[in-house]
Order: C-alpha cells, then structure tokens, then sequence
C-alpha cells in the first residue's frame, strides 16, 4: 500500500512513459467521416447484474440441437501470430480479427478489451479498487517496481485504412484506466456483413500477480490479446436495444465474449515447451534458433497459452466417453511438482467423464493441465477453453489437505469449462452462473468421490490426528450465512467487500444445496440437465437459468422462493430452538366434582397422593428407565425465526425411543409446540436432515435435555473453524 501512495505522489514522473504511448497511439491518422446514419451503440449500463426477464426463445440465434454445421454460432475469427521474447517477457503480436455485425443497425464503432492494462500502473481500475476500496485479490502478491506490464496497439486498419482509437471507460472507472478503447471505423459495418482489423500490438507481461504473467523462465500468456466485446440485442439478457457489453476490468470481475474461430501460431526459444488452447496444428516449425507452434480451436471464446523451458516431460491420458471425441489430456508441471502430475490427471480424467454423464458430452479433442511452478502460485486457480492452470503442492499424499486441494482445484478449473466455457454466462454481470454453479457442481462430484476435506499433514495422521468434513459443509463456512452484503445475482464488482464477493462461489454453492435438499438430487439434476442442452454454446441470464429449474423440477413455488429470497435479494436464515421442557404433567391441586359434589383437592393431599402412586409404579417396573413413569410428560418447544422463510422440520425425540416431526413454514417470528406423552423428551433438533446449509448457526438448532454436549459442539466447531481459512481461499480460485 505505501508503494501506491509513494506512485501518486511522484505523479507525472512515473506515468511519463505511460502518457507518451497513449498520445503515440492516438496520434493514427484521421479516418474518413462515418456515416451519418450510423449511430452510436450504447454500454451495458455500468450497474448490470442479474437479469430477472428471460431471454427470447431465439435469442443469440436459438438453442443447439446438434445438426447445425457448428458447435456454435461463430461471430469472430482471430488469427494472430505471437513471439514471446522469455528475457524481456514481452510478446510482439499481429492479429487479423474478422467481426460479424448481427445487429439489424450498422455499426460505425467497435470496442476492444486490453485486458493486460489493469496492470500498467496502480491507476487502473483494477489497482484503484484494490487500494480505495480496500478490496483483496487471492493471496494479495504485492507489485514490486519492475513487474508492472502493459498492452499498447501500435497499428489498426480496416481495409487498409487506418483507424483511430480511444480509451473509455464504460463503468465510470478512473480516467487512466485503459483496459477498454474505442476504435472509429473508416467503414461502418452493415447489418449482417462483417469486417476484418489487422491489429499490431505489444505486450509487456507483468510479474504474475493477478492471473497471467512471467516468473522466471515461467510465462502464463492470458488476457493477452486485444478482444472484442459482445454486441447484445433485444431478447439476449434482458436487453431491449443492442447494446455493447463491454465492462472494463474490475479486480473481482472475469470475461465474457463471443463464440468464434482462433487460428494461433506461437513462436518461442527453441527449447521451449508451449502448451495451449486447443489441438496443435502440424509439425512445429523452427527457424532461426526458435519454434512456431500452431494452435488451432473453434467454436470457443478465449484462448490462452504457456511457455518454459523448465517444464518436464509432458504426462499424457485419454479421455473416451460417449458423445465425445476421443480427448487427448496432458499435463505440464515443473520438476518440483512431479507428485502433483498424476493426481492432476486423474482428476481431469474423472471430471470428463463426470460432468459429460450428468450434464451433457464434452464436445472439445483437448485438456491441457498446468501445474504453476513454486513461487508462481498465483498462475494457479485459472480457466480457458480446453486449457486450465491447477495449483501446486510439496507433498499430495491421499486424504491430506493438500491434496484435497490439489484435487478440488483441479476438478474446479476444468468444470469451468463447462460453467464458463460452453454455457458462456456473463462473468462480468452474473458471475454466479459460473463460478457458483460450478462450485456446486464440484461438490457434487466429490460427493460422489466420497471425498472429505481432511485437516490434516503427513505428520497429523502418523499420530492418527485426521479430522475431516464434507464438502458442503466446508462451502457453508464461506458462505457469509450470518450476515450475507450481497445478493447472489449481484454484478463482480459491485460488492461490499472481497469476501462478500467470495460468497458467489460458497454461498450458491450452498444455496443450490438446500434447493437440491427440497426438490430431490435427481429433479435438480434434471434441471440442470435441460438447462445445459437448451443454453450451451450461448449466453444465458440468471432469469434462463430459474426458468430452465422451474421446468426441469416442476417446482415453480420453491424455486422462485429462494431466488426472492438469495439471488434477486439477501435474506439471511436464522432458526433456532428458544426453549425446550419436558416436565411430568401432575395433578394440580383446586376443586373437583365428584358424585355431584364440589371437593376441594389440597396440594398436602394432592403431594401424598403423587408420592403414593410413584412408589407403587416403581415397584411394578422395576427396570423402568429414567424419564418413564405414573404420569405422562408435557413436552414443549419454542422455535425462534428470524430471517427468511424456509420450510423446516422439526424433530423431537423421547426416552422410550419415539419422536414427533412436524413441518412448518411462514414468517412469523416464532411457532411453540407441545406434546403429552407418557415418555420424557430427550432432544429437539431442527432440520435434522441437514437439509438448510444456509442457517446462520446451525449450533442452536438442537438441544437436549439431560447430558450437555456444549462442549463436545464447541471442539466440533473450532476445528471446523481451522478449515474456514483453507477453503476460503479454495473458493476464491
């Protein structure tokens, strides 16, 4: 923080450099006038989140049956050729970008991401919400002098003819943020028609702090390129005009861009190994001491790559399921990680074949795994197309944290290839349709792995210290149940803090539990079956997604409770058991008619007479146990609410082995029960199921009578509580 405070200060000194190449950008020579008739496009407005309309049945050209030419409907075509210099981490790019106008409006102006500029200088958007709003980013690696870097455009034509271009900020970000700019077409494009950019850029990679970047001989290339934003219609997310969609860079927000066709030649040393976003074309080319490698992949929406010449001999598997191609898995990891290459590849394996069963084939012939070298941690944790970085770890032994988060990670980041990458939801606006339907459904896929979250070392389980909890516990840790700032359809960037944007992943995650408790594991499953076959290789809203569970649980009235109540809005949930007695009903002492006479019982006689009949029952039941006896008990129980309206189940177990259940719902603020039975109350326990994960505090749902187990739930919850911090950082990956 004091590095920022010491940037602003010096000011003009050390954004000189920076300042000289935006005027030698925008100083491109003027462009022929634009058509009159062709007006400007407005932004997505700056406050978009979760769209409540659903979209149109034909929206981004209709659902997918599988007979069309391609997997998608392909607006974009990149071909670029990239040549890494590894000494300087810089990238010298040419790129020939071919958009498709599918508005019914010509388009006079495009707008492109630089996406690298968020790490230009502490001015970015990006590096303004970390400092003003005291957001964090992951594990917060500082920004040393030196390891900023930067993307520029150094030419852009349209036909041959030079274009001119802007830097705005569409969200209202700081003036100096560049990771958004305009470019004037001399040629407006037609409705329908489409138009090539031959694009010249340079990046100059950063340190890896935030995603993408260098770390010795190490390089991660993502968000490299410049990239165009997405043209909405009306009927596509709630969109009543066309509109650009095209957010700057926010510290917590992700990406969000058209299906196309990526034709990419990287050239690199000899000596390096390159790995990337879809299959390599051909037999690599070298020339002059370095190798072009090619890399080709269609009807996807990102591309990203790697390079170092430390990497080990790749590991290779194979993935054959039905409905998918035969997909080729390999896994690239430095030589200190070699015991997390196997793990990885497994996991990969077992996600293909898990995620094609339960939510439609995997229709790609790639996986490429990255395991980060030391001390680039923060390369970890991240999603392209067919291409995905996991983490790394010293030593992965089963049933250890370590590779519980090895393994999690790993499945997480491929499942984004599915959330992210074949539903393409909008990360920018609706970030919970990938990260927090993910995050459940790695959940479920552990679940079914019958695999916990061990607390545990090497050296904790030699002397049998191994305590562990399931996964879906672990996400209600993160989950903010107490007191959530967010609802869960909230936009990236407009959040209370960071950790209130880490709810996106655990609290949908947990939220899609309890929905799962109440509508059954199949219906859910069903439903987000029918929603990835009508919405795959679109870009659906938060509104198609409640659709698609409505239909495919049949569950209008639930469904649409707990978006009120957790997606569109934050409502916290919060029973508890107020009071609890199970006390012997007595005879009381007063007046009583016997033989048509009033006579008044007195509490002396009344005392004898109960003193009397106890003696007598226990000399008949001898072997009775504690809580049996000559009178029945009155048991009652007070149920506090104080949050959302859930339906609840409660619980009450007797000495004699019996026990009641009722259900109950509604928002009054409290509901008494009250039972006569001949056995004494041992327990009450709400939602004995476990079926709410989204309780504030799942502590003061139970209670008992006779022995107090405080003590026992206390040491449960503080070692659950030494979990807390491990997974929340798991779920900010």
């Amino acid at each position: 923080m004091p590095r920022f405070h010491a940037l602003t200060a010096l000011g003009l000194m050390l954004c000189l450099p920076v300042a000289t190449a935006v005027a030698k950008q925008s100083a491109a020579p003027s462009a022929a006038p634009a058509d009159t008739a062709c007006k400007d496009v407005p932004f997505a407005a700056a406050d978009a989140a979760a769209v409540s309309v659903p979209s149109a049945a034909d929206a981004w050209g209709g659902p997918r049956k599988g007979d069309e030419a391609t997997l998608s409907d392909r607006v974009v075509r990149y071909d670029i050729h990239a040549t890494l210099d590894p000494v300087k981490h810089t990238i010298d790019g040419k790129q020939k970008l071919t958009w498709r106008n599918r508005s019914a409006q010509p388009v006079c102006a495009v707008y492109l991401h630089m996406y690298l500029n968020a790490f230009e200088s502490a001015n970015s958007t990006f590096m303004t919400e970390q400092r003003n709003l005291n957001f964090a980013f992951r594990s917060d690696v500082p920004v040393e002098d030196g390891d900023w870097g930067y993307s520029k455009l150094d030419r852009v034509q349209q036909n041959g003819q030079a274009v001119r271009w802007r830097f705005v900020q569409p969200d209202g970000g700081p003036s100096t943020d560049r990771t958004v700019v305009r470019l004037d077409l001399p040629q407006p494009v037609a409705p329908g028609a489409s138009t090539t950019l031959d694009i010249d850029f340079f990046n100059q990679l950063p340190r890896v702090t935030a995603r993408t970047g260098y770390f010795g001989t190490f390089h991660l290339v993502a968000q490299w390129f410049p990239k165009i934003g997405v043209l909405e219609l009306p009927g596509e997310r709630g969109a009543v005009a066309p509109r650009w969609n095209v957010h700057e860079f926010h510290m917590h927000s992700e990406f969000y861009a058209d299906f196309g066709e990526y034709d990419v030649r990287i050239t690199v040393p000899k000596g390096y190994t390159v790995g990337a976003t879809g299959e390599e074309t051909g037999a690599p080319v070298e020339a002059g001491g370095k190798i072009t490698h090619r890399f080709v992949q269609n009807d996807v929406h990102d591309f990203a790559w790697t390079a170092d010449n430390r990497y080990a001999k790749p590991l290779d598997g194979f993935y054959e399921g039905p409905g998918s191609p035969r997909v080729k898995v390999r896994v690239l990891y430095p030589p200190e990680y070699e015991s997390n290459a196997k793990p990885a590849l497994q996991a990969t394996i077992d996600s293909l074949a898990y995620f094609s069963r339960t939510l439609g084939p995997y229709p790609y012939k790639t996986v490429t795994v990255v395991i980060p070298p030391f001390n680039a941690q923060e390369a970890g944790g991240m999603e392209y197309p067919t291409f995905f970085t996991a983490s790394s770890y010293k030593n992965v032994d089963p049933d250890t944290l370590a590779r519980y988060g090895l393994d999690f990670v790993t499945i997480h980041e491929f499942g984004h290839g599915y959330f992210y990458g074949i539903l393409a939801s909008n990360e920018f606006e609706e970030p919970m349709l990938d990260e927090g339907l993910n995050e459940y459904w790695d959940q479920r896929m552990l679940r079914e792995r019958k695999q916990r979250i061990h607390a545990t070392t090497p050296w904790l389980k030699r002397i049998g210290f191994a305590p562990a909890i399931d996964g879906f516990d672990g996400e209600r840790l993160g989950a903010m149940t107490g007191n959530p700032a967010d609802a869960l359809g909230q936009n990236s960037w407009n959040r209370m803090s960071s950790r209130s944007y880490g709810t996106v992943y655990s609290r949908t995650a947990t939220t899609m539990h309890d929905l799962e408790q109440r509508v059954g594991k199949e219906a859910l499953e069903r439903a987000f079956k029918l929603y990835y076959a009508r919405w795959k290789f679109r870009h659906p809203s938060i509104a198609d997604f409640r659709d698609a569970l409505i239909e495919g649980t049949g569950q209008r009235e639930t469904v649409e409770r707990i978006f009120a109540q957790q997606v569109y809005a934050t409502r916290k949930v919060d029973d508890s058991i107020a009071e609890f007695s199970s006390e012997e009903a007595l005879p009381v002492p007063g007046y009583v008619e016997r033989g048509g006479k009033r006579i008044e019982v007195t509490s002396e006689a009344l005392d004898k007479a109960i003193e009397d009949k106890r003696k007598a029952w226990k000399e008949m039941n001898p072997k009775a146990k504690d809580g049996e006896g000559p009178f029945p008990y009155r048991t009652t129980v007070l149920v506090r609410r104080d949050g959302a309206d859930v339906p609840q189940v409660l619980r009450v177990t007797f000495a004699d082995g019996s026990s009641e259940t009722v259900h109950w719902n509604g928002a009054q603020p409290w509901q008494r029960f009250s039972w006569v039975k001949r056995s004494k109350a041992v327990s009450a326990q709400l939602d004995p199921d476990g079926h709410i994960n989204l309780d504030s505090d799942k502590l003061d749902d139970g209670r008992t009578l006779d022995s107090d187990r405080s003590a026992t739930r206390r040491w449960v919850g503080d070692i659950t509580a030494l979990l807390q911090n491990f997974f929340a950082m798991l779920v900010s990956l």
